[in-house]
């Protein structure tokens, strides 16, 4: 198996496996984002409908789970055994046909290059030590003009206000901790992966928080988190 990998940050999130599908639980803020980042993906696609998709660092299942319901052919890889056993249940209970397997990105793509339409990694590249490593396997397992959708957090000090001591101290919208400053990816770092890893970058759109509202919506602003759509040559 590769070793692109952090143990601390798979057991952490092995500990959220129990609160994966409680919208009112510790992954809160996933359900809340959750129905806008498909949205954005089946925006950029058109029809998701027998398109063979790969979701990388699915934890519970929760983007899994929506792809699947549009149609796709999900295979969805993590490397929490806690959490695949959570999304395999979830995903049978609902009668969704979803490949869950634990395995690296990196050693998935030498077994299947060139065999995705669609690459969604969400939330996962600030959890590893080397996040060019995950893009250069997502582009090699694209097909020609397949899309690659990242979600990451800018690094900046609003970043910081918002998501350390904002959203882990002061809302406590997720557990102290979840989120490492020093592994926040400025979105002109993330272009230059990119396109290193001979993508497009197609598009980059913000997510912003409105803690009055307590919900998201997607805008230009890109000062935290943000998705960025790139394409294969």
């Amino acid at each position: 198996m590769s070793q692109n990998i952090d143990q601390n940050e798979i057991d952490k999130f092995s500990q959220l496996a129990a609160d994966w599908w409680n919208p009112n639980g510790k992954c809160k803020p996933l359900h809340i984002i959750n129905p806008l980042r498909v949205d954005y993906v089946q925006q950029k696609c058109g029809s998701l409908t027998n398109k063979t998709v790969l979701d990388v660092g699915c934890g519970g299942g929760i983007l899994s789970e929506s792809l699947a319901k549009l149609g796709a052919n999900v295979t969805a890889i993590d490397l929490a055994d806690e959490s695949l056993s959570v999304a395999k249940i979830h995903a049978e209970q609902n009668g969704l046909m979803i490949n869950y397997q634990k395995q690296t990105v990196e050693d998935h793509a030498q077994q299947h290059p060139g065999h995705y339409d669609v690459i969604t990694c969400m939330e996962l590249l600030e959890h590893v030590p080397d996040p060019f490593s995950i893009i250069q396997a997502c582009a090699t397992l694209l097909k020609p003009e397949g899309k690659l959708f990242l979600s990451t957090i800018n690094r900046n000090h609003k970043a910081k206000l918002l998501l350390i001591y904002g959203a882990e101290y002061i809302a406590r919208l997720v557990p102290k901790g979840t989120h490492d400053f020093n592994r926040f990816i400025r979105p002109s770092e993330l272009m230059t992966l990119v396109e290193q890893a001979e993508l497009i970058v197609g598009d980059v759109i913000g997510m912003e928080y409105h803690l009055l509202k307590n919900q998201f919506q997607l805008g230009p602003n890109i000062d935290v988190n943000y998705i960025l759509m790139a394409n294969r040559k």
